[in-house]
């Protein structure tokens, strides 16, 4: 069954957004250093926040929720995500959707963001993880419904799974969807393979998160990077995973242009797409919100230098190291 349930949203989402795992569960976070930074970007146009309840255990939405106070005139889009019941990420095929996303949970989870964050509606929740095994579910369905009939949620989303750009085509076909949040970046680029296409022909939104591949297309790693203990980082970034990464960050600084550093090069490539609303760098430090805004200003590389880029798509399969 296909819904037709209208869109209420009439704000455009910032090119750049901010992503806000790094602001709570990271090491080496200074809160104030983060809010100043989350302010900055505020004032310099930045309108898409998206945090979880799974970061630190609701803390990050806290602190959305303080900006959201900061900014009472401003127009701030606020989106999290609902976690797995389980708390297993990515969403396996053994998991039934009862086990991840029953309706008792999907309330409750909701409750729980709107009293974090302040508010009386969530502009954008999101499934955290997902399965297209459960497309027809129509607790799920029936659930989110009530929620948007109820006023308390604007737009409802879902955050695929790493490597599973097309683990959601045949829930889109529901139309309950508003939003996909995918892994697209320089290296994973086969989100344009299916999903993009389709998002872009039945107007769902397209949330870009990890464009700089968790920090390798920063270019400030090594083969022989470490991260302090505790940093989830040392699971994703294992001595294989970096033997293999940094080869093909090499190989992308040998086509940056002239006057731009690999960051930049690296946004500049995901918006550009056509089919991306927003993407979420993480960026904790004020000179960072500056440097990746230069990103969004509209100027768009050249077909030369994009078609160069398109040659480092890298088609990773495994879900192995698949995070939050």
């Amino acid at each position: 069954m296909k819904y037709n349930l209208s869109r209420n949203r009439i704000d455009e989402w910032s090119s750049i957004g901010y992503g806000m795992w790094g602001l709570a569960g990271w090491t080496g976070n200074d809160e104030d250093e983060n809010f100043e930074s989350l302010k900055l970007a505020v004032d310099n146009g930045v309108n898409f926040f998206d945090t979880a309840w799974a970061y630190a255990e609701g803390k990050s939405e806290q602190i959305l929720g303080n900006l959201l106070k900061e900014f009472p005139e401003k127009k701030i889009i606020a989106a999290s995500k609902i976690p797995p019941k389980n708390l297993k990420w990515p969403a396996l095929n053994g998991y039934s959707i009862e086990e991840v996303f029953p309706k008792d949970h999907i309330l409750e989870y909701t409750e729980r963001t709107l009293k974090n964050l302040g508010v009386q509606k969530i502009d954008l929740m999101q499934f955290h993880v997902w399965s297209d095994r459960w497309a027809d579910s129509r607790e799920w369905q029936q659930t989110i419904i009530r929620l948007k009939n109820e006023g308390l949620v604007d737009s409802f989303g879902i955050s695929v799974n790493r490597f599973e750009p097309n683990n959601v085509l045949k829930t889109l076909e529901t139309g309950l969807i508003d939003s996909v949040q995918v892994v697209y970046n320089l290296f994973d680029q086969n989100p344009e393979d299916q999903l993009f296409p389709y998002c872009l022909e039945n107007n769902i939104d397209i949330i870009a998160r990890v464009p700089f591949d968790e920090g390798s297309l920063t270019g400030t790693l090594s083969v022989d990077s470490m991260f302090p203990e505790g940093d989830w980082r040392n699971l994703y970034f294992n001595k294989q995973n970096l033997q293999t990464t940094m080869p093909r960050v090499e190989a992308i600084k040998a086509d940056i242009p002239v006057g731009m550093n690999l960051p930049e090069l690296a946004l500049r490539f995901i918006v550009q797409h056509p089919a991306v609303t927003t993407v979420i760098p993480g960026m904790r430090k004020s000179q960072n919100v500056l440097a990746n805004l230069k990103a969004g200003d509209g100027v768009p590389l050249s077909d030369e230098v994009y078609q160069e880029l398109r040659k480092h798509r890298w088609d990773r399969t495994s879900a192995q190291n698949a995070t939050p």
